[in-house]
């Protein structure tokens, strides 16, 4: 198939990827290691994976850019701002310049977040992989994964990895 638009992010046991303020710092296991898996997670396996990298304002706005220095970053953005070294602003439809972008010779694409950005390629159904991180916390409120009225999607699950706590599934479409 070539590329892959592939989402790969945490979500709490009820649905939210961050806090209503943005925050992500409960981001993490229970330190409870007897049911881990033996095959881990290794996110700079994934980062090695990828070339280009989505993102929404907000993301970007909080300074995620450190570990994608080397890579093509693209932010969705109502407004006009100038592209500069490696960060590439788009106003107008995201989907379709990712999937232009996913024509081209190159490694697999990360949709980073955040949730109203990932909500356009769900709707849209042109994720080819959804890596969910679920960590083992009920947050309560805040920004949600997946927003109203999106389509079916079936998917396969392909791999299952516990660290912690956390649970790690990794889908395929079906």
């Amino acid at each position: 198939m070539g590329r892959k638009i592939i989402l790969n992010l945490a979500i709490s046991i009820d649905g939210y990827i961050a806090s209503e303020t943005g925050g992500f710092d409960w981001i993490v296991g229970d330190g409870y290691d007897k049911l881990n898996t033996e095959k881990k997670w290794d996110y700079d396996e994934f980062l090695n994976n990828i070339d280009v990298v989505v993102m929404g304002k907000n993301c970007y706005e909080q300074n995620f850019l450190s570990d994608f220095k080397e890579k093509k970053v693209y932010v969705a953005t109502s407004q006009n701002i100038q592209d500069y070294d490696n960060i590439h602003f788009i106003n107008g439809d995201i989907c379709n310049k990712i999937l232009e972008e996913r024509k081209k010779e190159g490694k697999d694409i990360f949709l980073f977040g955040g949730g109203v950005l990932i909500d356009n390629f769900i709707k849209a159904n042109i994720i080819d992989e959804y890596i969910i991180g679920i960590i083992p916390t009920i947050l309560g409120s805040g920004r949600p994964l997946f927003l109203k009225n999106n389509p079916k999607i079936d998917l396969h699950l392909q791999e299952c990895i516990i660290d912690n706590g956390i649970t790690i599934l990794k889908y395929i479409k079906r």
